[in-house]
């Protein structure tokens, strides 16, 4: 025991020596004084070592021996390192005059409200975080760290940012995932990252190769990434069912990667499972690329082309003979798709319930006809800016299509109330209808509509020429539907 005494005080040897001169100097004291002196001057310097302590923390260690719930015991414990040496022998009440001696003697504080909450409801709790706040809170304390990581948590990774270094940050996260189960995170299912633009290859590579489980990708607006990193991800991840690539304009192709293609099965087919792809505003997109993706990507039901200005009537033939079970087709903004593209589109049949056509300039009655004549099911028609619809185009799709609920035929300068009668005595579900910018309606077919069509939820009129009787007449009979109007008179 003296020997490890002797090491604890080993620092402060000079104060002791003090000590020694000053007692050995007081000649004119008595014993009894001497004592007195020396116990103020060891005082003293117990005060001064205790001012020089870091942190309450180490003052009273939490699994120090020598104290149980904030209070001083008297026996020693030569575990004590130098800067706590001052509290292995509890001084008297009197004598703890410094603020940091007071603190280890009070009882602990009352827990937070959040901190008595059961392990389970915190987990609830972070599960509706983002990613960036969820890793914020591992950061609070021990308990948090190993809540917030819990992998029920991380189904999910959702980033955003332009500025945010997604790459760095995948590559964090998935390694910290990887660790109950080496380079895989199986729990991983949904990646999103739309709108960070420093997104490169070398993120998605690092997708592909430990997140074999994944399910939903959206990498939206990143246009840094390539079509072969994207190979990468569909070879690698072959569960993955949504993949949203929507303005990425290098990506010019869904496939999979030369090996990937070697490895499989003939009893695989060299298919991938997407079915659900957006490739919006992918400009390079041309019919060989559309025709490689349908080829490989046989099980599709929602496809979205809007804005690929360089597919033609060719491309949607080639989607046709691979990709029957496409429910919503969007191709919006197609310049070059036409009627015969509105033809190979009908083959769909029963299975088509939202298409898109707006801003198809050659599309007319002819191509509408085809879809409404096989496409019975249809429920959603966008078919804003084709100029070429007529009344007669509308008939058709009204006799044939009465399950339809969303119409929009703005800018169709053709169509007038004679179609909007025919319309509104054949599809009484409607809920949905556009006729912005449309010449020649008039107030009164926009009563017929009202009148037949009661759950009519939503009408646009913007840059008509109807009456404000007409609207007011269509808010009597469709109670819950919105306007939008240019008419300052109607309120």
């Amino acid at each position: 025991m003296g020997a490890n005494n002797g090491k604890q005080y080993g620092s402060e040897g000079k104060g002791s020596s003090s000590i020694s001169s000053d007692v050995s100097s007081s000649t004119d004291h008595t014993p009894t004084q001497a004592q007195k002196n020396v116990a103020t001057s060891e005082d003293s310097d117990l005060s001064m070592r205790t001012l020089s302590t870091p942190s309450p923390a180490l003052i009273c260690p939490p699994n120090l021996p020598g104290f149980q719930n904030g209070r001083g015991s008297s026996t020693s414990s030569s575990s004590v390192t130098g800067e706590t040496v001052a509290m292995v022998h509890s001084p008297p009440p009197t004598r703890l005059t410094h603020p940091l001696i007071r603190l280890a003697s009070r009882p602990p504080k009352e827990q937070a409200s959040i901190e008595r909450l059961p392990d389970h409801a915190m987990v609830q709790i972070f599960s509706f975080l983002p990613t960036n706040q969820l890793c914020r809170c591992a950061r609070v304390c021990r308990r948090w760290y190993n809540l917030a990581w819990d992998p029920r948590l991380w189904r999910t990774i959702r980033l955003t940012g332009e500025t945010v270094n997604v790459d760095r940050a995948l590559k964090v996260l998935t390694r910290r995932l990887c660790q109950d189960t080496p380079n895989v995170c199986l729990m991983l299912e949904t990646v999103s990252v739309s709108g960070c633009r420093r997104l490169t290859d070398r993120g998605l590579y690092t997708i592909a190769q430990c997140c074999p489980e994944l399910r939903r990708l959206e990498v939206s607006g990143c246009y840094n990434i390539s079509n072969e990193a994207v190979f990468d991800v569909v070879s690698l991840c072959p569960n993955l069912e949504h993949l949203d690539v929507s303005g990425c304009s290098k990506v010019t192709c869904i496939s999979l990667t030369r090996e990937a293609s070697i490895k499989l099965s003939p009893l695989h087919g060299k298919q991938i499972s997407i079915r659900y792809l957006d490739m919006t505003d992918c400009f390079v997109l041309e019919d060989e690329g559309l025709h490689t993706i349908a080829a490989h990507c046989t099980q599709l039901t929602h496809l979205y082309l809007r804005r690929c200005v360089r597919l033609t009537d060719e491309g949607l033939r080639y989607l046709m003979i691979y990709c029957a079970s496409i429910k919503e087709l969007s191709v919006s903004d197609c310049r070059f798709v036409s009627d015969f593209g509105l033809r190979e589109i009908a083959k769909l049949e029963s299975r088509l319930r939202y298409l898109s056509i707006a801003h198809c300039g050659r599309v007319t009655d002819v191509g509408i006809r085809y879809v409404a004549k096989y496409c019975g099911k249809l429920r959603y028609l966008n078919a804003r800016g084709c100029e070429g619809i007529t009344d007669h185009g509308v008939e058709y799709l009204a006799k044939n299509c009465a399950k339809l609920k969303s119409l929009d035929i703005g800018k169709c300068p053709l169509v007038s109330d004679t179609g909007l009668e025919c319309l509104a005595l054949n599809c009484f579900n409607l809920k949905r209808l556009s006729l912005k910018s449309c010449e020649s309606i008039t107030g009164q077919g926009l009563q017929i509509v009202a009148a037949n069509c009661f759950d009519l939820q939503m009408l646009n009129v913007q840059d008509c020429e109807v009456s404000v009787e007409a609207l007011r007449f269509v808010k009597r009979h469709c109670k819950r539907c919105v306007i939008e109007h240019t008419n300052p008179a109607f309120f």
